[in-house]
């Protein structure tokens, strides 16, 4: 099979090289499939959990108090410039 210029095969015409025919997945195949990959799953222990949930949680009061912090500035900041409006 000859490759043309453009990178394609030649010889099949309405063909592309990274064309695939996608085959429907019955529902069973499917849970089966969600089940084995769940079994491969480390899935963490309880104080490893309870650690990764407070540091989720202070990064997450870090980031409301950033952001909370930055509107009011910049809340104010406007207000100063353009004037309260009243």
């Amino acid at each position: 099979m000859a490759i043309d210029t453009r990178g394609e095969t030649a010889g099949k015409p309405g063909k592309s090289t990274g064309e695939k025919k996608t085959k429907r997945t019955s529902p069973a195949l499917f849970y089966r499939q969600v089940a084995a990959e769940l079994r491969k799953v480390i899935w963490p222990r309880r104080n490893e959990l309870v650690s990764y949930t407070a540091v989720v949680l202070v990064f997450v009061l870090i980031m409301v108090g950033l952001v909370f912090g930055f509107d009011t500035l910049l809340g104010k900041a406007v207000l100063w410039l353009f004037g309260s409006g009243s």
